[in-house]
């Protein structure tokens, strides 16, 4: 056991795991048979198995038939899943599979490392705001943490995550940006075009300039029914686009996504090597005056290993106007969101922990 933790004393664990910037991973290292009280969930929060329907929901789209004889079919595919589940699967999406298991293992590394050269990245000593390292979503204000460390990259440039990424992380990542903004346009082109909304650059820019990626690390668990490695919630950017290895235990909301919490099936978005999984945020469904749907989703722990996950958030740029396409609120005959600057609607979801798709409510009429 570490100096000075007692694991029974929340003043103790947080110190440990947030401040000291040992997360999960350094807890996991102690041996623990059993997890601290402070990361069990409320029963009514956490993932039943007997909730989970079937896998039928899932939906794996091949892009490169945007190009082909098949395009309608594709179009259609990716459209009814942004209407329905809110997240779908692609495949022959121009990312390099060299390029997707170069982030795993690259992920391992960075987590695998000792405390100290992943706490030079705590939010309170980072060498850049583009850069930040810590555990769990908002521990300060959270009564259970979420079973996950986090490292996230705030994308400008190349030449500034070169100055303030970790520097093993910086040409994969980078990497990824490039060869996934293809795809990314292509993706937006279909769901605007299904719309009716013709978008100039300036104006997709704003929509669409701010990239973030995460490389988030899941410890195995000895008690995963009790904890939780993300809670419930919907992103709030764009589009995403995520990497998942092969663990599993990412699971969305179905049917009603306004049910209360602990209603309602889930849907488990099984692996599936070469795949990427794209998911439609909170700002897509404003702007489609709620035609297209950002799901509710949470990440299950395991005991059989650690799983880590890449995400990247597509989002509106802090200045950006976020409100219902006109063309649609004319037709549609309603605005079913007000207009909000992306920038407040970004602080107003990270002052609290995650509440499912509460952060809507921002943007509510």
């Amino acid at each position: 056991m570490a100096p000075n933790l007692n694991l029974n004393d929340d003043n103790s664990l947080f110190n440990f795991v947030v401040k000291q910037g040992n997360g999960v991973k350094g807890l996991v290292d102690l041996g623990l048979t059993e997890v601290p009280g402070r990361y069990i969930q409320p029963p009514h929060l956490r993932i039943n198995k007997q909730e989970v329907a079937g896998s039928h929901e899932n939906v794996t789209v091949d892009l490169s038939e945007l190009d082909g004889p098949n395009h309608e079919q594709a179009v259609k595919a990716i459209v009814h899943a942004s209407e329905t589940l809110g997240f779908f699967q692609v495949v022959n999406h121009g990312v390099p599979l060299e390029v997707l298991e170069s982030l795993i293992v690259t992920a391992h590394q960075f987590f695998g490392q000792p405390v100290e050269k992943k706490a030079v990245y705590l939010k309170e000593v980072r060498p850049s705001p583009l850069v930040k390292y810590g555990t769990s979503f908002a521990p300060e204000d959270e009564k259970a943490l979420e079973w996950k460390d986090v490292l996230n990259m705030f994308y400008t440039n190349d030449a500034d995550a070169r100055q303030s990424w970790p520097y093993d992380c910086q040409e994969v990542v980078l990497e990824f940006i490039k060869t996934s903004s293809e795809m990314v346009q292509k993706l937006l082109q279909v769901l605007f075009g299904n719309l009716g909304v013709k978008l100039d650059d300036s104006r997709l820019n704003e929509l669409t300039g701010s990239n973030i990626v995460n490389m988030n690390f899941y410890p195995a668990c000895p008690n995963p029914d009790l904890t939780v490695g993300v809670g419930r919630h919907s992103d709030i950017g764009m589009l995403t686009v995520l990497l998942q290895d092969e663990i599993g235990g990412l699971y969305v909301k179905k049917g009603d996504q306004n049910e209360s919490p602990g209603n309602g099936a889930w849907v488990e978005i099984p692996p599936m090597h070469g795949a990427l999984v794209i998911n439609v945020g909170d700002s897509l469904q404003i702007l489609s005056n709620g035609r297209y749907k950002s799901a509710e989703h949470t990440v299950r722990t395991t005991d059989v290993e650690s799983r880590v996950s890449v995400p990247r958030f597509i989002s509106p740029l802090p200045t950006a106007k976020i409100g219902p396409f006109p063309e649609l609120v004319a037709r549609d005959g309603v605005a079913r969101y007000k207009e909000v600057i992306y920038g407040e609607y970004w602080k107003s979801y990270f002052e609290k922990s995650l509440n499912g798709k509460k952060s809507l409510d921002f943007a509510s009429i």
